[in-house]
């Protein structure tokens, strides 16, 4: 049996597009392999902007809380593509991954179809081999017309809708919202985070018109930080719980789209849980170990993968409630994203951003183009050949700096590999 890795490079190919919003080559594979989609465990079917990742780490540490065991398909992974595949609350084996790529291959027939479709029809084979409690999918792009949007849902959950990838799922917040509520279904209850205004009224029109009810912030429930936990509130009563293990003001959001879903649920016993046990790696990430952090010396050396501008707003306001210390930002972006958009809400925040280029990825957006960008929203910027000569840079001006890593998943993902 050939690597998953090989197996994976071969599935590249299949497609001249690395995204093509389509479900009709899903389906032509799902009916060759005799429709696994039909016998998972119930699914929990996540989509939205920002928060998704986030919100299914908190709601699967909640029914692991609670005693059951979930599958659970994210995407994009940081180190190995292992990490979008757990079965039965374990990471996929090698052996296990490489028979699963290898069938849906032999399966495809060389028929074109993407990376994205293929493999995650190899996930939901693996999770209809092995039993158990739930079955946790991440959108990976929109929603309506995404890889994953081919089961029939216990639950749906839309978490924050903001602007993103917007040449797949249109230029307005009104456009991408009706994209994500495309996971609704007739009779599937959905937890809905807080929204803006108008993407809401999207949601809720979709929903009506397929009688899906809703479960939505700020109406059906509440969530709030207080005398440092955090209290959740909805018809069912009120409850008090420690607060997220993941850091910033918008795990608090994620924790109540948890919450929220683990009461709807049933499984209130793990709401604890969800907060006290979640991981979710890159997101507000203190990195303890490593040749970066000894390169680091006295400096925090911190990891984060947001790459948009409520993501920008997001880590702003994060990393405003740390204690002070003159913070740098290393930023690597892709060049299909808002940098401008990004930057601006961190202008305010950080002392000096160093930009570099993420190695090895064919969109990464230039260093200089990174730098003049962050000059544009008022931040100063230089430009470094790599992230160790940044960091270096970095500590022999302010060898007791916050440094934070950021800007894109891709970028997180080469800092988790290189530094172990």
């Amino acid at each position: 049996m050939q690597t998953s890795d090989a197996i994976l490079d071969r599935l590249m190919a299949l497609h001249p597009k690395v995204i093509d919003l389509v479900l009709d080559r899903v389906h032509r594979l799902l009916d060759a392999m005799d429709h696994p989609e039909t016998r998972l465990p119930p699914v929990i079917h996540v989509a939205g902007t920002n928060g998704k990742g986030s919100t299914v780490a908190m709601i699967r540490a909640g029914l692991e809380g609670a005693g059951e065991t979930c599958h659970v398909y994210t995407s994009p992974h940081l180190a190995r593509f292992h990490e979008r595949i757990r079965v039965a609350g374990e990471l996929i084996s090698e052996p296990a991954l490489a028979e699963l790529l290898d069938e849906c291959e032999r399966a495809n027939g060389g028929a074109p179809i993407t990376f994205f479709e293929i493999t995650t029809v190899a996930a939901l084979l693996a999770f209809a081999r092995t039993r158990a409690d739930w079955t946790l999918l991440e959108v990976g792009l929109g929603g309506r017309l995404d890889a994953t949007n081919v089961v029939v849902p216990r639950l749906t959950v839309i978490t924050p809708v903001s602007m993103d990838h917007e040449a797949f799922l249109g230029n307005t917040i009104e456009a991408i919202a009706g994209e994500k509520a495309g996971i609704l279904k007739p009779g599937v209850p959905c937890i809905v985070g807080p929204q803006q205004d108008s993407a809401l009224e999207v949601i809720e029109y979709r929903a009506a018109r397929l009688g899906a009810p809703l479960h939505v912030h700020g109406q059906h429930w509440h969530v709030a930080e207080e005398n440092g936990g955090l209290v959740f509130q909805d018809e069912t009563g009120l409850m008090d719980l420690p607060p997220p293990r993941l850091l910033g003001a918008h795990q608090v959001q994620n924790a109540g789209m948890a919450i929220a879903a683990l009461r709807l649920l049933g499984r209130a016993e793990g709401a604890a849980a969800a907060m006290r046990d979640a991981e979710w790696p890159a997101r507000m990430q203190r990195l303890s170990r490593g040749p970066l952090v000894a390169l680091a010396g006295r400096a925090e050396l911190w990891l984060d993968g947001g790459h948009n501008p409520a993501a920008g707003v997001a880590l702003a306001e994060a990393l405003g409630r740390l204690p002070a210390r003159p913070t740098h930002l290393v930023c690597g972006m892709l060049n299909t994203k808002d940098v401008k958009g990004y930057l601006r809400p961190l202008a305010g925040t950080a002392t000096r951003l160093h930009a570099v280029a993420i190695p090895g990825e064919r969109n990464t957006l230039p260093a200089a183009e990174t730098a003049a960008a962050a000059r544009a929203v008022g931040l100063e910027a230089r430009e470094a050949p790599d992230l160790a000569a940044a960091i270096s840079e970095i500590v022999a001006e302010a060898p007791d700096a916050r440094i934070l890593i950021c800007g894109s998943l891709y970028l997180a993902g080469r800092v988790l590999r290189e530094n172990g």
